[in-house]
């Protein structure tokens, strides 16, 4: 089985956990752990969200991200079109028009 990091994106500002109470956040969830019962053993990491994002550069200075990343899974699959799969009916693509996910194959370290 290959691991897989899947990255959720959505727009600057559209997800801030200090403005739902939570039991919207509660039932926000809902539909993600239903997602989560039917990918099964597949999900390794359900993941967390993320905000405050940092870009460090080379000089030593540092700036808020621009990639609008809101959280991250790892899955585990035979290849990308059965990772693709089991995002296919992923909440997050539900939510905005404007929210997408990206999915990365998780390769091994040279020399490790």
């Amino acid at each position: 089985m290959k691991k897989f990091i899947v990255i959720y994106h959505a727009p600057a500002g559209s997800w801030d956990p200090s403005n739902t109470t939570p039991e919207e956040q509660a039932k926000s969830m809902e539909a993600w752990m239903d997602w989560a019962k039917k990918c099964g053993e597949s999900l390794v990491d359900m993941g967390s969200p993320l905000m405050n994002g940092q870009q460090l550069n080379p000089d030593g200075t540092s700036n808020n991200s621009d990639k609008n990343v809101l959280g991250y899974s790892i899955l585990q699959a035979e290849n990308m079109e059965e990772a693709k799969g089991l995002l296919s009916e992923h909440p997050h693509l539900g939510w905005d028009a404007t929210c997408s996910i990206e999915v990365h194959e998780s390769m091994p370290t040279p020399g490790m």
